[in-house]
């Protein structure tokens, strides 16, 4: 035993201890690792929001074409050019203003006599439009293709060409990039105040900086997504139907959608996007779940870090530092949808929480292991004490099957040869072999509903009959044999009747295994008892009592275990294989009742079967 201690300890002890501190030392991580779980999760549904916003505005440009295409259906693209300012303000709500460019570098409409947004939509840009300035644009031609940083200053070099075929040939010959002029990362107005750990600062090309002892540190901002290039208008529209171009005047964004009709190739169709009704279309779509609503709040900041709508109106806090934060893309560069925490410190709480949850489980999973190690040992020296209660049982059965079968062939013998002339020998050899055939009988009954009930196929049949017949049945069935051998038996039964719905054989089985083992166990005080008492709990009790040794106290639940025996059969010379008192207990818990052993006053032991009666059994 002292070595399987040692193995338990060595096995089982030690690596738990050593996986806690593994564990425990883990736990410094855990604050870090919580944070970032719930800004991917945050940046998740931002990222959501901005793909719905962005899918929204492929909407409004979708309905800018159709529109196109219902006026040019009315008329040719020529004709609707003139006028075509006046029809997309009145027919298209997201219009600030419409114009229409030819591709030779003129601008068709708005007329700059129009009215005074007109007017001012041609000042600040018709050098652009017209191919003879080259400004910084965010662009994106539905294409797949973003150039960024795009050159087109050779068109006043292409000669007027004769048909629209040539001015697109033209056009598509020239370069749509010049990485010399590549523009450089923008730098992003709101910066995410994601923390990083001070292992992960390494691995940040720009420079960090330790701003408290706490091992917290502060990232630069990291550059923007979105690259800003340098083109003229032709250059953006040489090679696709349609796009989006995105510019800052004076400070100030501008959007402008435009479209080139496939029968006309030459004109170019726009319009510059009126910003507030566009945003009241993207608005609504910021939406946060109800389980987040009193968590985070979620705000559009415009492209100097203002917020133009917030999910939470009362809520203010430092706009350009959000806790995750992305970018709407080039229809609105710079604008961002920005999530921040309603209670900032309720993040390191939840991760304090965390620790602390953790903590404890590594110290119930370290006791668990501890306990179950226990479990396994005193499994492991229950299952040996089990074999050697097992070895001792096919001992025992040997030797109880032996010794009735010598007795049944001794005597069977004598009287098949014809060597016992008298009666009265013939008679009592004849009652010998019945009672060693009986005994016999009881002791395969037991192994044999031993391996039943092991292997859950014992079956009941239950019955309502009076309890009485079946205790003076089984009274008077081993009175005789009882009293041959010098015992006195008793019997008191109730004079009214007990009424149980029971099986009945396995009634009966548990009473003579109860008055054989009482037979074994009386030693020289040969006194039987079994009274039948019916309580006024309705319940009926069945008590078995002898003279015998009696049970110590330690061992009065024991003996209900399979194959245990107080005594050792074979060493004491009591009879039993150990199994009468495991299949008897079974046997009264099977029926809803029970069976327990008690001490007797004056010497010996009372055992007690107690079963429902019929009435509470109903």
């Amino acid at each position: 035993m002292k070595r399987a201690a040692i193995l338990f300890v060595l096995a089982v002890v030690v690596p738990s201890l050593l996986l806690a501190w593994l564990a425990v030392r883990s736990l410094q991580d855990q604050e870090y690792l919580l944070e970032r779980q719930q800004s991917l999760l945050y940046q998740g549904i931002a990222d959501s929001m901005v793909k719905e916003m962005q899918a929204a505005v492929v909407t409004v440009k979708e309905s800018f074409e159709r529109e196109v295409d219902t006026l040019v259906a009315k008329s040719s693209g020529a004709e609707v050019a003139t006028r075509f300012d006046a029809h997309l303000r009145r027919d298209w709500p997201y219009a600030e203003v419409g114009f229409v460019v030819s591709l030779r570098g003129e601008v068709l409409c708005p007329s700059l006599f129009s009215d005074a947004q007109a007017r001012k939509f041609r000042l600040e840009n018709d050098l652009f439009l017209c191919n003879t300035e080259a400004t910084e644009v965010f662009y994106n031609n539905f294409t797949g293709q973003q150039p960024g940083s795009q050159v087109f200053n050779q068109a006043a070099s292409v000669p007027p060409p004769d048909s629209s075929a040539q001015v697109l040939n033209a056009l598509s010959s020239l370069p749509l990039q010049d990485p010399s002029l590549q523009a450089p990362q923008q730098q992003r107005i709101v910066t995410p105040s994601q923390q990083a750990s001070p292992s992960q600062v390494l691995t940040v090309k720009n420079v960090a900086r330790k701003i408290s002892p706490s091992q917290q540190w502060e990232v630069p901002a990291p550059a923007s997504k979105l690259l800003a290039g340098t083109a003229d208008f032709q250059s953006l529209v040489a090679q696709s139907g349609s796009g989006t171009v995105a510019r800052y005047l004076q400070d100030k964004l501008t959007l402008l959608f435009w479209y080139r009709l496939p029968q006309d190739p030459l004109l170019v169709f726009g319009a510059q996007i009126n910003r507030a009704n566009l945003l009241e279309d993207l608005t609504p779509r910021i939406t946060l779940p109800s389980d987040l609503r009193q968590v985070i709040s979620m705000a559009l900041l415009d492209e100097s870090g203002k917020p133009v709508y917030r999910t939470h109106p009362e809520f203010t806090t430092e706009w350009k530092r959000p806790l995750v934060a992305s970018e709407l893309g080039e229809f609105l560069p710079h604008w961002e949808l920005a999530v921040y925490l309603l209670n900032p410190a309720q993040l390191n709480q939840s991760a304090r929480t965390v620790r602390l949850a953790l903590g404890l489980v590594i110290a119930v999973l370290v006791l668990a292991i501890l306990i179950g190690g226990w479990l396994v040992v005193a499994d492991v020296r229950r299952q040996l004490r089990l074999a050697r209660q097992k070895t001792d049982f096919v001992s025992n059965v040997s030797h109880e099957l032996k010794t009735p079968l010598t007795s049944i062939r001794m005597f069977g013998e004598l009287l098949a040869e014809g060597r016992v002339e008298e009666k009265d020998k013939q008679q009592r050899f004849l009652r010998i072999i019945t009672a060693e055939s009986e005994r016999l009988t009881r002791l395969i009954n037991n192994v044999l509903d031993f391996a039943r009930l092991e292997r859950g196929e014992k079956k009941y049949d239950p019955q309502p009959f009076d309890l009485r017949e079946v205790v003076q049945d089984v009274v008077d069935m081993f009175r005789p044999h009882l009293e041959q051998g010098g015992y006195l038996l008793q019997c008191r039964l109730p004079e009214e009747a007990v009424p149980v719905c029971a099986d009945r054989d396995a009634l009966a089985q548990v009473l003579v295994n109860l008055l054989s083992n009482a037979e074994k166990y009386s030693g020289d005080r040969r006194d039987i008892e079994v009274d039948l008492l019916t309580p006024d709990d309705g319940h009926a009790r069945i008590r078995v009592l002898d003279r015998g040794p009696g049970v110590p106290a330690s061992c009065r639940e024991r003996i209900f275990e399979q194959f245990f025996r107080v005594h050792d059969g074979l060493s004491s010379g009591i009879q039993g294989v150990g199994l009468g008192l495991t299949l008897a207990r079974q046997i009264a818990r099977a029926h809803d009742g029970d069976l327990h052993c008690q001490n007797r006053e004056g010497g010996g032991a009372c055992f007690v079967l107690v079963l429902p009666t019929e009435s509470r059994s109903s």
